[in-house]
């Protein structure tokens, strides 16, 4: 194979490869060789086919194998010889002209990943802020969690029903006077205002007591999913077996208990710890940008820009699919577009630390191992339908890209577990409102501010972009040189 540079600018590279029509025909001999055995033919012995014959009859199939063949070994030879590290899958062209027998010509181009040295990780400083549990959070949460654990209790038989209360009802629906299939029922609650039941049905059991009886109409809606009774008029007949009132929650060991509990302090034990474990996600998220401030402030290379636009589409997909449920699209549309050059810059940014972390994870011995991997494939494939699971991990398991894609989330939330073990980190506390304040700081520092380049002239990027400004994941490494055959992942259901 012979290999011609006709580009190296940046980290543009692009050649011309030349593959010997003898090598072709080489690869064709050794296919005929494998598949003579196999080959029937009336009027010869099976496995004693002539070469000539198998090549008449196959000599297509042959050749198109044996040049995809050709191709994809030349282009990884390429990559080995040239040690390049491709950003992005190489985009490979036939030169016109081929011709079965004749030598077959490639153009390769492609943009290769920047050469990082990986920064030390000693020396760096971050602060943690937490948030205690006050007293007072915890009563409100469990005041709350009290109020959504409802119970009833009987209301005097002289109450009437009123929106809000819970009615014990027997019934039996009709249409035409004739019973229909699912339409009775016994001892069935029914909390009035709920909109439990088809519309109409509650509203005309407001006003009855314990014991009355009632006879109501309704229409069943046109969509209805029983298609036999959509659109119909239905009579149900009503027996009031009991009409009850809320009654209040105490909080004290019987309502632990009623969960299951040993006692009050236990479930306060445990609403203590949810409480704890909601801030601690905002405290990751604090210290996480602080991170990745400080590395972008440090570090200013040149990207690939084909990675930097998959990743600025990426991030206009996303608003533009919040855009779409604004009350003014429009509007909300016309002020991203002006602002679409703070989101290059964060398409920038998001791909320089991607590719520091990872050569940092790479540095630093962090791997996904193959145990992480088969869970993670696994909890993917749960978002489809049972019999397109299969599918779909077939589809990652022939995909590289795929599977870095997957595998790239996790990959950097260790590479980050990873710095966060080997900093120096202070703990201050802070309330709740001040630690959200310090992260909407830190978005809006990433948004406005690249690195090592003078400061934006607006005092702030929009909201949108700063929600924007986290990196991506953070795996980044070369590229297969061609894709291998493979299924189109199923849609997801």
């Amino acid at each position: 194979m012979q290999i011609v540079e006709t580009t190296n600018e940046g980290l543009k590279r692009a050649y011309t490869l030349t593959i010997p029509a003898k090598d072709i025909e080489a690869r064709i001999d050794t296919e005929v060789k494998k598949i003579a055995p196999t080959v029937r033919m009336p009027g010869f012995r099976p496995g004693k086919v002539p070469a000539n014959l198998i090549r008449k009859m196959h000599g297509d199939a042959l050749h198109n194998d044996a040049l995809n063949e050709a191709l994809r070994e030349s282009v990884n030879g390429l990559l080995r010889e040239k040690a390049l590290r491709p950003a992005l899958q190489p985009q490979v062209d036939m030169v016109e002209g081929y011709a079965q027998g004749k030598d077959a010509e490639l153009s390769v181009s492609l943009e290769v990943l920047p050469d990082i040295t990986a920064p030390s990780v000693d020396g760096l400083t971050l602060e943690r802020l937490t948030v205690p549990v006050t007293d007072k959070e915890l009563d409100e949460a469990l005041a709350k969690f009290a109020a959504n654990q409802k119970s009833w209790k009987d209301a005097p038989k002289s109450k009437k029903s009123a929106d809000g209360d819970q009615l014990i009802i027997d019934f039996v629906g009709s249409v035409d006077g004739v019973e229909f299939e699912g339409g009775k029922a016994e001892n069935t609650p029914l909390v009035l205002g709920s909109g439990q039941f088809i519309p109409g049905f509650e509203e005309q059991l407001t006003g009855v007591k314990t014991g009355d009886a009632k006879t109501i109409t309704v229409t069943f809606p046109a969509d209805y999913q029983a298609a036999h009774l959509a659109g119909k008029d239905a009579q149900f007949a009503i027996t009031v077996q009991a009409v009850k009132v809320e009654d209040a929650t105490k909080i004290d060991d019987d309502f632990a208990k009623s969960l299951g509990l040993d006692s009050l302090e236990k479930l306060k034990e445990l609403v203590k710890i949810q409480l704890e474990q909601e801030t601690a996600g905002l405290t990751r998220t604090q210290m996480k940008r602080q991170l990745l401030d400080t590395l972008a402030a440090d570090h200013d290379f040149a990207v690939p820009p084909t990675m930097v636009e998959a990743e600025f589409e990426q991030i206009w997909q996303q608003l533009q699919a919040e855009v779409a449920r604004e009350a003014d699209p429009v509007t909300a549309l016309a002020e991203i577009e002006a602002e679409k050059d703070d989101y290059h810059r964060i398409a920038e940014r998001r791909v320089r630390l991607g590719l520091l972390l990872s050569e940092i994870g790479q540095a630093n011995g962090v791997e996904v191992s193959g145990q992480e991997m088969s869970m993670l494939i696994q909890q993917a494939a749960q978002q489809y339908r049972p019999e397109q699971r299969q599918q779909f991990m077939d589809y990652i398991r022939n995909e590289p890209m795929a599977q870095a894609q997957l595998r790239a989330p996790l990959y950097e939330d260790k590479v980050v577990d990873f710095l966060f073990d080997k900093a120096e980190v202070t703990t201050r506390e802070v309330s709740r409102e001040e630690l959200e304040a310090a992260i909407e700081a830190e978005e809006t520092t990433a948004a406005a501010k690249p690195a090592k380049k003078p400061a934006a002239k607006k005092a702030a990027a929009p909201k949108k972009a700063a929600k924007a400004a986290e990196a991506p994941a953070a795996e980044a490494k070369p590229a297969a040189a061609k894709k291998p055959a493979a299924k189109k992942a199923p849609a997801k259901k």
